[in-house]
């Protein structure tokens, strides 16, 4: 049947959830997942009063939200080139981390034996690295890719103390960042209440 990107964006709406202005985050004001940063690169003048401001970011509908990560963290970064079972997860990093979801995968593919510049860009070399790697490891690539993306939250929250609110919580939403990653591998590969809470003890 194919994948259903409309559906996998709703996905991502919901796990990223309303609106938020945390002064950690270092997106800053947020709604759904998109950012003031991102509004103001897209001209999205939601107030019609010349400026993108706060009040913007609140007015952004589930619609806007749906149309900027199909075209602008799906399409735009070729997400689709790769293989159909990854693509949720690397679609989902892309929102939540940029092209850091593109070099996460890159360097994995490399420990899988293919020669990729870990760039953030998915052109043809990634696409086809990526489907040999899958070819080759089947769904074990997709865990991979999940159990890489929660280390990349781990060494984000062990380098930047006031980030690590967003890992230390398991609830799954914009907050959890170590529950998203976990959403999209196996349930043998995700920690157990007490690993995590002995990866995290040194945080204080």
């Amino acid at each position: 049947m194919g994948l259903n990107v409309t559906d996998i964006a709703g996905e991502i709406i919901n796990r990223e959830g309303g609106f938020v202005n945390d002064p950690n985050d270092p997106g800053g004001a947020t709604k759904y997942g998109v950012t003031i940063g991102t509004m103001r690169a897209l001209g999205l003048d939601k107030t019609g009063d010349g400026q993108i401001t706060v009040e913007d970011v609140r007015a952004l509908t589930k619609a806007d939200a749906m149309r900027i990560f199909k075209e602008r963290y799906y399409h735009a970064p070729r997400i689709d080139l790769l293989p159909e079972p990854l693509q949720p997860s690397v679609f989902d990093m892309q929102v939540n981390a940029g092209s850091n979801a593109v070099r996460i995968l890159q360097r994995l593919l490399g420990e899988f034996g293919e020669a990729v510049v870990a760039d953030g860009l998915i052109g043809a070399k990634t696409a086809e690295a990526a489907k040999r790697a899958h070819e080759k490891a089947g769904a074990y690539l997709v865990d991979a890719y999940a159990i890489a993306r929660r280390n990349y939250y781990f060494r984000l929250a062990d380098r930047k103390p006031a980030l690590r609110k967003f890992a230390r919580t398991r609830a799954g939403t914009k907050g959890g960042w170590i529950r998203r990653a976990e959403e999209f591998m196996h349930p043998k590969y995700r920690m157990t209440d007490a690993e995590f809470a002995e990866r995290v003890k040194s945080w204080g």
